[in-house]
C-alpha cells in the first residue's frame, strides 16, 4: 500500500496533530512562515519512520518539532536579523489611550502579540521549556530530553522564563506601573540622567535596534544607559503607544516621517527588554498613528 493514500493510517494520525504542532512551533519561532516549514520537516522524518516503533505518536511529533524549532531559533541567534523580517510584519501598533482597551478581542490579541514580544527576549532553551511546559502541558521529562538536560534543569529554566513573560501577562493590559517605569526612562534619558536611567533598567537588560544595516544589539544596564542618554535629542516628537501590547513610544523627525519605534517589557519594576525599529524602510511599512 503505498504511503500516500488517503486511508495511510500515518498521515491521517499525523493530520489530527498538525494544528497543534503548528501552534507549538508557532510559539516558538513568532512566524507563521517558520512554523510551517518546522511542521513540513516534522512530517518528512515521521514518514522515514517505522510506525510500529513509536509509543505515543504525539509526544514523538512534539518532541521532533521541539528539536527543529530549537535548532531554527540556535541558528537564528547566528543571524539575529533573520527572525525579525517576518515578526515585524506582526508589530502592532495603537495608540494608548488608557488602560482599558475597548474590545476584548484587541485585549486577547495584544496579549497574545506582546506573548511573542516576550518571549522573543528568552533564550532558545528557556523558550522551549516555557512553551512546551506551560502553554501545551509536555512533561519536564520529556523536555529536558530534548534539550539534553536533567530535569531540575529544565525546571529552572521554565520557571526564570515564567517569571520574564509573568510580567506582561496581566489581564488589564499595561499596568500603570509599567506605564510609570517607560515614563521615568523616558525622562531621564531626555535629561541625559545617568544615575536615574540605571535605576530603572535592570541589570542584564537586552536592547535590540533593527537599523537599516541589520540588527544591533546590546546586553547589560550600563551600555543601554549610555545609549539611551545620546539617543533621547534625536527625534522631535514622540506619541505613547502600546507595541503589541507592551507600552512603547513612536517618534518623528520635524519632516514628520517617523523616526523610531520602541517596545518596552518591565518586569518587577524594571525595564529588561528593549525594542527599538530605526529601520525606514521597516517603518514605512508599519501602520503608524500620526504625530500628536
Amino acid at each position: 500500500m503505498s504511503h500516500s493514500s488517503p486511508a495511510d493510517p500515518m498521515a491521517e494520525a499525523f493530520e489530527a496533530q498538525r494544528d497543534r504542532l503548528r501552534a507549538v512551533a508557532h510559539r516558538m519561532l513568532g512566524s507563521h512562515a517558520d512554523a510551517e516549514d518546522v511542521v513540513q520537516e516534522a512530517w518528512l522524518r515521521l514518514s522515514r519512520q517505522d510506525a510500529a516503533v513509536i509509543q505515543n505518536l504525539a509526544g514523538w511529533l512534539t518532541t521532533v518539532v521541539g528539536r527543529i524549532s530549537l535548532d531554527v531559533l540556535r541558528s537564528r541567534q547566528t543571524r539575529p536579523e533573520a527572525s525579525y523580517d517576518d515578526g515585524l510584519s506582526e508589530l502592532v501598533v495603537t495608540l494608548d489611550d488608557g488602560p482599558v482597551p475597548e474590545d476584548d478581542a484587541v485585549l486577547a490579541d495584544s496579549v497574545g502579540l506582546a506573548l511573542l514580544v516576550v518571549l522573543e527576549s528568552l533564550r532558545p532553551s528557556e523558550r522551549l521549556a516555557f512553551v512546551l511546559h506551560d502553554l501545551f502541558a509536555v512533561p519536564f521529562d520529556e523536555i529536558a530530553q530534548i534539550l539534553g538536560k536533567s530535569t531540575a534543569a529544565t525546571k529552572m529554566l521554565a520557571g526564570r522564563a515564567r517569571k520574564k513573560v509573568q510580567a506582561t501577562r496581566r489581564p488589564n493590559g499595561v499596568g500603570r506601573e509599567q506605564r510609570e517605569v517607560v515614563q521615568a526612562f523616558l525622562a531621564a534619558a531626555r535629561r541625559g540622567d545617568f544615575e536615574e536611567l540605571l535605576r530603572v533598567l535592570d541589570p542584564d537588560v537586552k536592547l535590540t535596534v533593527d537599523t537599516p544595516d541589520g540588527v544591533v544589539v546590546a546586553l547589560g544596564a550600563t551600555k543601554v544607559a549610555a545609549g539611551a542618554q545620546l539617543s533621547a535629542s534625536a527625534a522631535t516628537q514622540g506619541r505613547t503607544v502600546l507595541v503589541n501590547g507592551l507600552p512603547g513610544v513612536v517618534s518623528w523627525h520635524e519632516d514628520g516621517s517617523p523616526a523610531s519605534v520602541l517596545a518596552f517589557t518591565v518586569t518587577d519594576g524594571r525595564i529588561t527588554d528593549i525594542s527599538v525599529v530605526i529601520d525606514p524602510a521597516k517603518l514605512a511599512r508599519m501602520d503608524l498613528p500620526d504625530p500628536a
